[in-house]
């Protein structure tokens, strides 16, 4: 049978494909150390499970919610923006998803007419070119300089009559990259000049360090949100990966075509996970700033381990937030003898036992992502493990 054209241009997740290659290695007894998947290792937090215990044992995760979500949650979501950024939304232009993946995911099918263009500024996450594929558009990369930033000026050189939509992304999945207020402006207001959507995911904006400061495009002064679509959710701040709740926030005109392609698709998120991040959103935020400290100790730890590894450059510098190392490891491939970053992380994985992705994944060849999403003694490992598969490779191509 002949498949679909459309999903024959597709290509697997390149996270999920490192990770289930490293879970199935475990499972056969190798003792591998995955930094290759975006997930927090915190248990999701006690007063958010009791929350989705008690909506089980009072009957209320027994049945169908509406296709956009329970409209606690979308209120306790208001509330919750309202509180960190001074900007209200009412609940008919909130959207709650299976996650943040299905609001984007969502979100294009609707925005997106055949050939329609969306630019993706380099790196970018692995699933927005893919999700923008299958829903008849086309990705269009945006070069960055070698701090991985963009300007105004790299967008319009890739802007042509077909630019529909940009995702902005900060902090930014893969590299930690937090753009700053007077960038952010320039960009959204450059966007809406040319009636080109805004695709803001700001998915990680509760994980910053180092006294760094996250400016969410809701706050800038001048802007008309009409042109733009905010992309948040529970997996990375909460610990939530598993309960899959995500949302998307933005002009009731999408948002109701957004909830008609959902009601098919999937009738409604889970209702226990609503429940559950219901309190999450309007529950004790203690945390939250818990779990961001445990990151913060990592990166600071982390970051000098790995940017002393031969070969490893950390151009940008030390990310300001989300939970990524994005290292060039151009000098790598030329030491060990490698050819692109795909061979190299497959070969670490299989012989130094460390899940990393590749950074072909993210747009931008000759570099890779690692996660310090994990405890610091598995992080440590994985740095000796790296260091001795580097100086073995090194020896033998000296030899």
């Amino acid at each position: 049978m002949e498949l679909a054209r459309k999903v024959m241009q597709i290509q697997p997740s390149a996270t999920l494909k490192i990770s289930a290659t490293a879970k199935q290695m475990m499972a056969d007894g190798v003792d591998v150390i995955n930094l290759g998947i975006g997930e927090p290792d915190y248990q999701t937090p006690d007063n958010i499970k009791q929350a989705a215990i008690d909506s089980i044992q009072n009957g209320q995760a027994s049945f169908y919610t509406p296709a956009t979500g329970l409209p606690e949650l979308k209120q306790a979501i208001s509330q919750r923006i309202m509180a960190d950024h001074q900007h209200h939304y009412d609940l008919d232009q909130i959207v709650v998803t299976d996650g943040a993946k299905m609001a984007l995911f969502t979100l294009f099918q609707v925005i997106l007419n055949p050939n329609d263009e969306v630019l993706l500024p380099v790196p970018y996450w692995v699933s927005y070119s893919e999700q923008i594929k299958l829903a008849g558009g086309t990705p269009v990369e945006v070069g960055t300089d070698r701090q991985l930033r963009f300007t105004v000026a790299d967008l319009e050189a890739q802007r042509t009559p077909k630019t529909k939509a940009l995702v902005l992304n900060s902090p930014q999945n893969p590299s930690g990259l937090v753009y700053s207020r007077a960038e952010l402006t320039a960009i959204v207001g450059w966007a809406e000049s040319h009636a080109i959507l805004v695709i803001a995911d700001e998915i990680y904006e509760k994980l910053m360090y180092n006294g760094n400061q996250f400016t969410s495009v809701l706050e800038l002064e001048g802007i008309d949100l009409d042109h733009v679509v905010l992309i948040n959710g529970v997996s990375k701040a909460y610990s939530m990966t598993g309960w899959r709740i995500g949302y998307a926030a933005g002009p009731k005109a999408v948002m109701a075509k957004m909830g008609v392609v959902l009601g098919h698709a999937a009738s409604n998120p889970a209702a226990v996970s609503q429940y559950a991040a219901i309190e999450a959103f309007g529950g004790d935020q203690t945390s939250v700033e818990t779990m961001r400290q445990g990151f913060e100790a990592r990166l600071n730890e982390l970051y000098p381990l790995i940017a002393s590894l031969p070969g490893f450059k950390l151009p940008a510098g030390k990310p300001a937030g989300a939970f990524y190392l994005f290292p060039d490891i151009t000098e790598a491939l030329r030491l060990t003898g490698y050819q692109d970053a795909t061979a190299f992380v497959t070969a670490v994985l299989l012989e130094a036992h460390v899940g990393l992705v590749p950074g072909e994944a993210f747009g931008l060849p000759g570099h890779l992502r690692l996660s310090y999403a994990t405890d610091m003694t598995s992080l440590r490992e994985a740095h000796r493990r790296l260091q001795q598969f580097m100086t073995q490779k090194i020896a033998e191509q000296a030899n």
